[in-house]
């Protein structure tokens, strides 16, 4: 079985992207939960993860003796080995043009991630007002989702981005966790379409379990003190 490790659901954006697609699209794997301490040299997080990952970061998935790190290649992979689960829009400008965002997703909104981390069970609205008024590149990544967004929603005619789930949607389904914690402000369609994905019953699963999870990690918690 496909062996898949994460860190907290809380805090991994980049874990719940692979987890959400594998749950979502019925593909069975088992779950490694590595709880992050501290991502200094040493810690625990770190040396369970190198002795996997040289590169020390999650996720990772683990096939046999096949090791995938880094989320959008464990993506690939999974369409690669998993075809008939049509992760990837059948349509090849489609499919182009969706490896292309998860791509941007992959190396931009640096801005957005960097003040917006992923908390869910965080209440950050007050935050999020601040972030917004102080910090004009998160306005401009904020603006640039709702402009894909709504692109592709209106191109495609929905319930997700290019037409049912797949890679892209769980790659976004981090974004959306953000924009609802730090309260910000995006059109009617945008909000459906992230109540949409949370309702989806592989990205539920994982928001319920962050929302149980308790782990109060301090470098993942820039704006509140554990109480």
């Amino acid at each position: 079985m496909l062996k898949l490790y994460i860190a907290n659901k809380n805090y991994s954006s980049w874990s719940m992207r692979p987890w959400v697609l594998m749950k979502q699209a019925g593909i069975a794997f088992e779950e490694v939960m590595v709880p992050f301490d501290t991502l200094e040299a040493g810690s625990h997080f770190k040396k369970t993860i190198e002795a996997i990952n040289p590169a020390g970061r999650v996720p990772v998935l683990v096939d046999g003796e096949i090791v995938v790190h880094d989320t959008l290649a464990i993506c690939e992979y999974l369409a690669e080995t998993c075809p008939d689960k049509v992760l990837w829009p059948r349509d090849k400008v489609r499919r182009a043009h969706a490896r292309s965002i998860c791509a941007e997703m992959h190396a931009g909104f640096a801005a957005l991630r960097n003040h917006c981390g992923m908390n869910i069970e965080a209440d950050l609205r007050v935050q999020g007002k601040i972030i917004l008024r102080d910090q004009p590149q998160v306005r401009a990544d904020l603006a640039r989702i709702v402009q894909m967004w709504s692109g592709l929603l209106e191109a495609h005619g929905g319930p997700m981005l290019f037409g049912e789930f797949g890679i892209a949607d769980a790659y976004f389904a981090p974004v959306g966790v953000r924009i609802k914690t730090f309260g910000l402000p995006v059109p009617a369609g945008v909000t459906a379409y992230i109540e949409r994905v949370q309702q989806l019953p592989g990205v539920k699963a994982w928001i319920d379990e962050a929302l149980v999870e308790k782990r109060f990690v301090v470098v993942d918690e820039p704006y509140r003190i554990e109480s």
